[in-house]
């Protein structure tokens, strides 16, 4: 493949650039540009680089746009004398965004969300600094359609283990599938922009000629919802088109917006694509069973297929691993795919379902795992958590305590037994002894758990919980911005439990201290998600390793969705009563939602969903087989937002 490029024909006064010796990008800032954040990712790829094999002649040149942005053009011309065909990843041009983790300050500074749309000739990468500082870079497809994209990033075999989280990678856009025939050419032209905000750069979308902006209020729906949708463009000279299956959608017009409205005759997932003249994007939606349907057959698997019956064994009564190609149970004792950790998602899913809906072959299940947590997982004199079975803590994880605790709650819900009460007061207590002041541990009950003991007649253990609450919380408080490295350095799981435990302490307390920290808070959570027309994106947090840690194929990549993911609708929840904003609680249910594709309707489930194309050469786009720890997403969305079914 040769590669030409051309000099820059203006550079453009809202751009810096600086080129290499064959005229690749190596830096690009903005003229507003306060902490000297370089836009171009410093890695083996360089900015448009084009990757591929076919004997393809590619021109890039680059010019100023009318809108002040930078308008990058890729010609691809078959020189040769025989027809060339792309399929799949042959072709892809690299787009290094500094999208990685480093200490806080750094990132929040010089490091930014890539929030990628490969949707056709609708295509954009939304750059949204990770403190949310303006300026923020947009790329907005001009010319020609992108199939998706790929991941290039650190492996297991190149770096330091504990540090391939860090690092999302390099992007790799690939335009879709080609035929060109001799003589021919093709094209791809992307628009760079700035923008102050994540408004602007949707009113930059509506504002592109051609572009077809894809808006809904719900892209995961609940067996019995309509899906609703708008499509907005600037130019309806031609004709729009939706089509689902082969079949036109109809539609009805208002102004510049088409609104669609079907009724979905099942559940599963509804694909539309959506034409303009020759230009072409997609949305996909999915219709999930009711959730408490959905969650009956998954809990029933978990007791079929994921409970260890082997009365010889240490696991007897825990819920496992279920190795959905083998059809068969798996542990190992290495920290992600043993008998604890997060897998106490899935007795808490059993415990909460159980206080409403009543069945005696699951209650005999729960049974046999409660007995299993405190026989293996919990030390009734000291308080003390295990990370594994037989009793094991060769690895200490402050995460865990308060998910054992967060077990106790629910099974004291269920079966009103105090002693569960007082479990509860022994492993926190022992929690913040070992410094969980200072830890950003995940779904931890604060609010709840006051109130139920409260509601137990126990107010000084109330008093004493909400004592190491506050000192918990001011230490957050006192952190805003400066957060701490966790397992990873930086990541959605760390600002999530600071949104979620200031506006809890507020509920708790009223106090205004913790109301502004939890709006410092909600801002910068609110950048790690996306808007993406499709179910897998749409609200979904970025996470991008944990496949590798808790699945099956152990591939480093995007996770769309990730169950965690939903830890960002847990912390919206309740921003209404901080902030007085509504859009927050449409935001939290449409996050809560997202998880919900990790769930099969024959109670099978997935731990994640690897999203690019590829990943290091690896083919991507794949749920994980290993069901491990995602029940914690369907417990979230059963208990936030499937309150209603319960209701007397």
């Amino acid at each position: 493949m040769q590669i030409i490029y051309e000099e820059i024909k203006e550079t453009p006064e809202t751009f810096y650039i600086e080129t290499n010796e064959l005229s690749q990008i190596i830096c690009m800032q903005s003229p507003e540009e306060s902490y000297g954040m370089n836009w171009v990712r410093n890695s083996r790829r360089l900015w448009g680089e084009v990757t591929g094999t076919q004997d393809l002649t590619v021109t890039v040149s680059r010019e100023f746009t009318s809108r002040g942005g930078l308008l990058e053009t890729y010609c691809f011309q078959n020189n040769t004398k025989f027809d060339i065909y792309t399929a799949g990843t042959e072709l892809g041009i690299c787009t290094p965004f500094p999208d990685e983790y480093t200490h806080s300050e750094e990132s929040l500074k010089r490091r930014c969300h890539a929030h990628i749309w490969c949707g056709g000739s609708s295509s954009y990468i939304m750059a949204l600094r990770m403190g949310g500082e303006a300026p923020h870079l947009g790329l907005i497809l001009r010319k020609g359609s992108l199939k998706g994209y790929s991941v290039e990033r650190m492996s297991s075999t190149s770096g330091i283990e504990e540090e391939l989280s860090n690092h999302r990678g390099d992007f790799i856009l690939h335009p879709e599938s080609l035929h060109i025939r001799p003589g021919e050419s093709y094209t791809i032209a992307w628009e760079l922009l700035w923008f102050k905000d994540r408004e602007e750069f949707q009113k930059l979308l509506s504002e592109t000629e051609g572009f077809l902006r894809i808006t809904s209020d719900a892209f995961v729906l609940i067996e019995g919802e309509e899906i609703t949708f708008d499509v907005e463009t600037l130019d309806r000279s031609e004709g729009i088109t939706v089509c689902r299956d082969g079949k036109n959608i109809p539609y009805t017009e208002e102004g510049r917006r088409i609104k669609i409205h079907e009724k979905p005759g099942a559940t599963g997932e509804y694909r539309y694509e959506i034409r303009l003249g020759k230009r072409a994007t997609e949305a996909s939606f999915l219709v999930v069973p009711e959730l408490v349907s959905l969650t009956r057959r998954r809990l029933h698997f978990i007791a079929e297929h994921q409970q260890c019956r082997d009365q010889k064994s240490h696991l007897y009564g825990a819920y496992l691993i279920y190795d959905n190609e083998e059809k068969r149970q798996y542990y190992g004792h290495r920290n992600d795919i043993n008998g604890g950790r997060e897998r106490v998602g899935m007795g808490i899913l059993f415990a909460y379902y159980l206080q409403h809906c009543p069945d005696a072959r699951l209650r005999e299940s729960l049974d046999q795992y409660a007995a299993y947590v405190l026989r293996e997982l919990y030390d009734e004199e000291t308080g003390e958590v295990f990370n594994d079975a037989p009793r094991c803590n060769d690895y200490t994880r402050l995460y865990n305590a308060p998910w054992i605790g967060r077990f106790f709650l629910e099974m004291y819900l269920l079966t009103k037994e105090p002693a569960y009460l007082d479990r509860y007061m022994k492993c926190i207590t022992r929690f913040y002894q070992e410094g969980g002041s200072h830890f950003y541990a995940i779904a931890e009950p604060m609010y709840e758990s006051v109130r139920i003991f409260q509601n137990a007649g126990r107010s000084k253990d109330a008093e004493r919980l909400l004592t190491y609450y506050r000192e918990h919380g001011d230490y957050i408080a006192s952190c805003g911005k400066n957060y701490p490295s966790h397992e990873v350095a930086y990541e959605q799981g760390i600002v999530a439990p600071a949104a979620s435990y200031m506006g809890e302490l507020y509920r708790l307390t009223g106090e205004e201290k913790y109301r502004k920290a939890a709006l410092e808070q909600y801002k910068i959570l609110d950048l790690f998600q996306g808007n993406q027309p499709d179910y897998h994106m749409n609200e979904v947090a970025i996470r991008h390793w944990d496949d590798y840690w808790f699945g099956k194929k152990r591939l480093l990549g995007d996770t769309f969705p990730h169950y965690w993911s939903a830890l960002t609708g847990l912390a919206f929840l309740h921003a209404r009563e901080i902030t007085g904003d509504i859009t927050y609680t449409k935001k939290a249910e449409r996050s809560l939602r997202g998880v919900l594709s990790l769930f099969r309707e024959d109670g099978s489930a997935s731990c994640a969903m690897v999203y690019p194309m590829s990943v290091n050469g690896r083919e991507g786009s794949f749920y994980d087989p290993w069901a491990n720890d995602q029940d914690w997403g369907l417990y979230f969305n059963l208990k936030e937002l499937g309150t209603g079914y319960f209701l007397p």
